[in-house]
């Protein structure tokens, strides 16, 4: 399977491929505007694909939105826990800013808000340890995420991607039972600015409505803490109940939603940002959603 690559304009990061069929400005450098933006047109054009969206703060919107794009989603001091930051988005297909399945996405966010009201404290199971992960769990990590997701927008299923990314800027967690992993997430920080993006849950399907996930983001919000990590984001599957329920309950902010904007398991699915201002939190007891 090929997959997105990354790229660098200058110092902005971007991800681009057929995967997503789109282009991701992960990182505006503000010293290459206006430039980047003719930039991610062109390579849009190049490999037709159908949409780019970026991630850039409040002071270069203004530049983005002459040439087009529209928020999506808007987080509260994203940037250095300061300034105001945005997803915004450009459709070259116009076809592609229509989600068919806009009305189930309502749906979520209702259960989601419903629900957020519903905490009781969780612990880990019975023989279970919560810890960070290391290299040498990197080939049982890349397993799990193999057998949960068919495909993903990043090469979590190769042991080396996770060894080179947690070498740089991911934090990984993971739930253990003795040798064998039950669930994993992961924190992309931002350490320049302040933030950090909680992404890649996945947990076996034998352990599944018991709570790990919440447990995970509880247990990776406090490893951030020292990290000095200011704001904490997330961009979950837009139809997924579990995960926007798990966000919800433990005190995020619905954002927006990105329309048909990442490709899992096969196809484009729309994506719920959620964002939290970054607080000391208990990782040794975990709100479960509720049944």
């Amino acid at each position: 399977m090929s997959h997105d690559v990354i790229t660098r304009f200058g110092q902005s990061v971007i991800q681009h491929g057929p995967e997503n069929d789109r282009v991701y400005l992960m990182k505006l450098a503000e010293d290459d505007l206006p430039e980047v933006i003719t930039n991610i047109k062109s390579l849009a054009a190049r490999h037709n694909y159908s949409k780019a969206f970026v991630k850039v703060p409040q002071s270069a919107q203004s530049q983005f939105a002459d040439h087009g794009y529209r928020v999506e989603a808007e987080v509260p001091g994203l940037f250095k826990g300061r300034e105001n930051g945005a997803f915004m988005a450009y459709y070259f297909h116009p076809e592609r800013r229509l989600d068919p399945a806009a009305d189930r996405v309502e749906k979520v966010l209702e259960v989601a808000g419903d629900r957020s009201k519903k905490r009781h404290m969780i612990s880990l199971p019975t023989g279970c340890d919560c810890q960070l992960a290391t290299p040498d769990h990197c080939q049982q990590m890349a397993k799990l995420y193999r057998e949960t997701f068919a495909s993903y927008p990043f090469p979590i299923h190769d042991p080396q991607y996770l060894t080179t990314t947690m070498a740089d800027n991911v934090v990984y967690a993971g739930i253990w039972q003795g040798d064998q992993l039950l669930a994993l997430a992961s924190a992309e920080t931002d350490l320049s600015n302040s933030n950090a993006e909680l992404t890649d849950f996945a947990t076996d399907g034998h352990w599944r409505g018991q709570g790990l996930a919440s447990i995970l983001l509880q247990y990776l919000e406090a490893q951030l803490q020292s990290l000095r990590i200011k704001t904490c984001y997330t961009i979950a599957r837009a139809l997924s109940y579990g995960m926007n329920i798990c966000f919800a309950q433990n005190g995020y902010k619905f954002a927006g939603t990105l329309v048909k904007n990442t490709q899992i398991s096969g196809s484009l699915e729309s994506m719920n940002v959620w964002h939290k201002r970054a607080e000391v939190t208990n990782s040794a007891h975990c709100c479960r959603p509720e049944s």
